[in-house]
């Protein structure tokens, strides 16, 4: 799509289609417990529930979640795992909240049997689990050589996303990940690993076909070989993460063409990767800063909570 219409296309989107909703019930529970003086304090904590997926009747996993937008999860899942193709329509997603499952059908036999019998366990919290060859696609995927990334969307983007109530503010140990087009953030998901937060983008997208051009994601988590191949393989060409990197996540953004940008932070942002594409309009004087050490302690927050 030219450049042009991708952006009028963008200008009709709002921002936020989906945003987090801290304040949902079912995703905390209060817990009794004492402070560093001993006294007793009740404290938010973040709920899990398992959650099994079935691709057209055959087990698959289960999977550890918050529990909100299951289908968008199970798709995504199975897209980034290579077990559906973009060009697979689903024809139904039958979710039950009381067995914890989840079911998708699809309208074509799917042959998943050998990537079940072959696992690689990634640097993802919890030790997130890929089925298959884990570079498979990978080194098919060309990503957009036009796309920018503007300093003044980065600073935007940041910004909004930063101060958006979010459930790690009360509770903690959940991850976000957040679609984005120019300067406007469009899906906010978020989860305890932030993989499943990145499926769930994927399921979302396809199910809506949601076209990747001119897209930008944005993580709260470390950028890791994990979240590169899954940015990658959904045809997104920016990679944005307040918190830092991996060697191996280097190396394979560089392969593949991918910007990759950590430690964005107030005016503060390092790109190991893709650099090219970043156009630098953006007025550092009038970006807040964040404090050195206050930087320092919330990316130790987030990077214990991974």
């Amino acid at each position: 799509m030219p450049q042009e219409s991708a952006r009028s296309i963008f200008s009709l989107m709002e921002e936020f289609t989906v945003r987090p909703q801290p304040d949902d019930p079912r995703l905390t529970r209060a817990v009794t417990g004492i402070d560093h003086e001993g006294r007793t304090i009740a404290t938010a904590v973040v709920m899990e529930r398992p959650l099994t997926l079935f691709l057209n009747g055959r087990e698959i996993v289960t999977m550890m979640t918050i529990g909100d937008h299951p289908d968008y999860l199970a798709v995504g899942y199975l897209l980034n795992q290579n077990m559906l193709r973009s060009e697979d329509r689903v024809i139904g997603i039958d979710y039950d909240d009381e067995l914890e499952t989840v079911v998708v059908r699809t309208d074509r036999e799917t042959d998943f049997e050998d990537k079940l019998k072959k696992k690689t366990l990634t640097s993802g919290c919890a030790q997130g689990t890929v089925f298959g060859d884990l570079m498979e696609k990978f080194e098919e995927v060309r990503l957009d050589p036009d796309a920018v990334l503007r300093t003044s969307w980065l600073y935007a983007l940041t910004r909004k996303i930063n101060t958006v109530p979010s459930l790690y503010h009360a509770a903690g140990a959940i991850h976000g990940c957040v679609l984005c087009a120019e300067d406007r953030p469009l899906l906010y998901m978020r989860d305890v690993v932030r993989h499943n937060a990145i499926d769930k983008i994927a399921g979302y997208m396809h199910l809506n076909h949601s076209a990747h051009a001119g897209k930008i994601f944005y993580t709260t988590g470390r950028l890791t070989s994990e979240m590169v191949i899954k940015t990658v393989q959904m045809g997104i060409p920016i990679l944005i993460s307040r918190s830092g990197f991996t060697a191996w996540g280097v190396d394979l953004a560089r392969q593949a063409g991918l910007t990759l940008i950590g430690r964005a932070k107030g005016k503060r942002f390092v790109a190991l990767a893709g650099s090219e594409r970043i156009v630098f309009d953006g007025d550092t004087r009038a970006v807040e800063d964040e404090h050195p050490r206050l930087a320092r302690k919330a990316s130790l927050t987030e990077e214990d909570a991974a």
